[in-house]
């Protein structure tokens, strides 16, 4: 019998989905799941017929395949990664390939690469997003590891991706050990914000405006015709015209509380080891933990009574306003995503092709949009660009957007209307293209209760000063550190 193209262990519906998305492009693959019913539940069901060979054993499952041999785990992230690979490695020759496409943490990647490597096996980290209906039709991939691995799998990668409208491949090597898991944590850390924000959106419209599902959904359907043609506004003008058994919309019926599995989180932590102003990804991640707190907020709603004022001004044009609004911000998201991974290319030394990560967003995966490819353009321009914010066609739409967008801010902040990924972003906005930050008086501040120094505008940089604020604390200087 002809031996498999690829293994891959963890039948869940991603595992299952990816292994009838790699079938179906014509690989045989070799299957392995640690409840082995599952294995023979599959194998005679959705793979009955398919070139899929079930397998009761990791041993099993490494004799049924071709060499290089190729091992695919989908396995929850963590711990239960380290102990496949563990019991993984002594069954693989030297040369053989074993690929993560969980959501693992980065640093995990990093460690695991170095530690698969030191055994003579080649290792690959790879985001895999687009959900199980990605994972079927088409998922963007996002593989980092090492480099001798990705000639082998390229194939397979590439024939299973998504494709954008050209056929280009929403996949590609992205760079060394972690460098595959950090872009994808950064795409959930955007897919935060983009949520959010259309969260806030929606907010506006049924809590200021007084706006009907109906008049909704039809906005979101006309939305989705503009720059802002994408999955996620897709399927928000799709949930808010889903009618619950009774006829009233379902949405309605949901609890406000949101979930989360970590990746955002992980985004926030990443940005501030970096030192990078993530500010509205940071405030999505908030928003979830608030939006946890239901009881206690209900408690409060009591005590404040607060009730939003009745709207005064124009409707359609307030409805435009916040659509401009929603689209600045977008851009803001996208731009604080894209410095994050640039300052963290510089510190692991990964060689990041910022137009390729933004073509592999293009298709498959949940920031999937139309957007992306302006994105690309810019960096295909100036790889070297250091902010979206400067590209010449992002410098232009934002200016364009920024009466609306204050008008939106300054609506929700007066009406009462919580919108804090919308109004950070304009405030990152505002603080990135001002000259002259209030950080001087801050330095000042450091260097009086601590003796933290400060630089002169009038001496180079670099060069650090300290004063004695009191007349009574001496001229020693802690040395300089940044916090």
């Amino acid at each position: 019998m002809k031996k498999a193209d690829i293994g891959l262990i963890g039948l869940a519906v991603m595992g299952e989905n990816l292994v009838m998305n790699m079938e179906s492009k014509g690989f045989t693959v070799a299957v392995f799941n640690r409840t082995t019913s599952k294995v023979d539940a599959f194998v005679e069901g959705r793979a009955a017929g398919k070139n899929i060979i079930g397998c009761h054993s990791l041993e099993e499952l490494v004799a049924n395949l071709e060499k290089p041999r190729k091992v695919f785990m989908m396995v929850k992230a963590g711990s239960a990664v380290d102990s496949m690979i563990d019991q993984l490695l002594p069954l693989l020759e030297d040369g053989d390939i074993l690929i993560d496409g969980g959501n693992s943490h980065f640093p995990d990647t990093i460690r695991r690469t170095e530690y698969v490597e030191s055994k003579g096996k080649l290792y690959i980290g790879t985001g895999v997003s687009g959900g199980e209906e990605g994972a079927l039709k088409g998922p963007s991939m996002m593989p980092g590891g090492s480099p001798a691995a990705w000639p082998y799998v390229k194939p397979i990668f590439q024939a299973i991706c998504a494709k954008v409208e050209d056929g280009s491949p929403c996949c590609d090597w992205v760079g060394e050990n972690g460098a595959g898991h950090f872009v994808k944590m950064v795409h959930n850390g955007i897919e935060y914000g983009d949520m959010q924000l259309i969260c806030e959106a929606y907010q506006l419209m049924r809590d200021l405006l007084g706006l009907s599902y109906e008049e909704m959904h039809d906005i979101f359907t006309k939305w989705n015709e503009t720059e802002l043609d994408s999955y996620l506004i897709e399927i928000t003008r799709d949930i808010l015209g889903f009618k619950d058994e009774d006829g009233s919309p379902l949405v309605e019926h949901i609890r406000d509380t949101a979930g989360q599995k970590g990746t955002g989180k992980w985004t926030g932590i990443a940005a501030l080891d970096e030192g990078v102003p993530l500010t509205l990804i940071g405030e999505a991640v908030f928003a979830r933990c608030l939006s946890a707190m239901k009881e206690e907020r209900v408690e409060a709603a009591k005590v404040f009574d607060r009730k939003i004022p009745a709207f005064t001004g124009d409707k359609e044009a307030f409805i435009e306003a916040i659509r401009q609004a929603l689209f600045a911000s977008k851009i803001i998201s996208y731009a604080q995503g894209y410095t994050l991974m640039r300052t963290a290319a510089e510190h692991y030394g990964w060689n990041l092709n910022y137009g390729g990560i933004a073509l592999m967003w293009r298709g498959g995966c949940i920031i999937r949009s139309v957007f992306l490819g302006k994105i690309k353009e810019a960096y295909d321009k100036n790889p070297d660009l250091s902010n979206l914010l400067l590209d010449p066609y992002f410098k232009e739409t934002i200016e364009k957007l920024v009466p609306s967008w204050r008008t939106v801010a300054a609506a929700a902040l007066s009406y009462g209307v919580p919108a804090p990924a919308m109004t950070s972003a304009l405030s990152y906005f505002d603080g990135y293209t001002t000259e002259r930050l209030p950080a001087n008086l801050l330095q000042a501040q450091r260097d009086y209760f601590g003796a933290h120094t400060y630089e002169r505008l009038d001496a180079p940089r670099g060069q650090f000063f300290h004063t004695n604020w009191t007349g009574h604390g001496g001229n020693t200087a802690a040395t300089t550190y940044n916090a």
